[in-house]
């Protein structure tokens, strides 16, 4: 018997990391989210629609991190706030995820948004709001 699609929800995935503290302290300042209690070798942050970022620490023997992209679609406020964090650390950020117009931000579908790096090298985009605009 299949499920009706539409229901399944993406739940959690597990974002491997050099160092899982560092990472998760990160993340959990620049999105302004709080970490949860540590769950094994997982520190999970948890997102406002309930999908969980485990933060784990790869086995000593992967010696190079595979980029991965996480993008968040945010509001004005929480854009603004990330954004000063952003800069606050220095980092360099683009305006597309092709890292051009580097230190700018982009507008497209009418918002705004901006690529950076993680401390492992993933790939975090903030837009505030959705490809393709806003349903009407």
């Amino acid at each position: 018997m299949r499920r009706n699609p539409l229901s399944v929800q993406f739940n959690h995935t597990i974002v491997g990391c050099k160092d899982h503290r560092v990472t998760a302290e990160f993340w959990s300042d620049i999105l302004g989210s709080a970490l949860g209690a540590e769950w094994g070798h997982f520190i999970p942050l948890n997102t406002g629609n309930g999908v969980t970022f485990d933060f784990a620490n790869v086995p000593s023997f992967i010696t190079e991190i595979q980029p991965q992209h996480y993008a968040f679609l945010v509001s004005e406020e929480e854009f603004d706030a990330a954004y000063a964090k952003i800069r606050r650390y220095k980092l360099d950020y683009w305006a597309d995820p092709r890292k051009q117009g580097v230190n700018e931000i982009n507008h497209n579908d009418g918002g705004r948004g901006i690529y950076f790096e993680d401390p492992n090298g993933h790939y975090l985009e903030l837009i505030t709001v959705p490809y393709g605009g806003w349903p009407s």
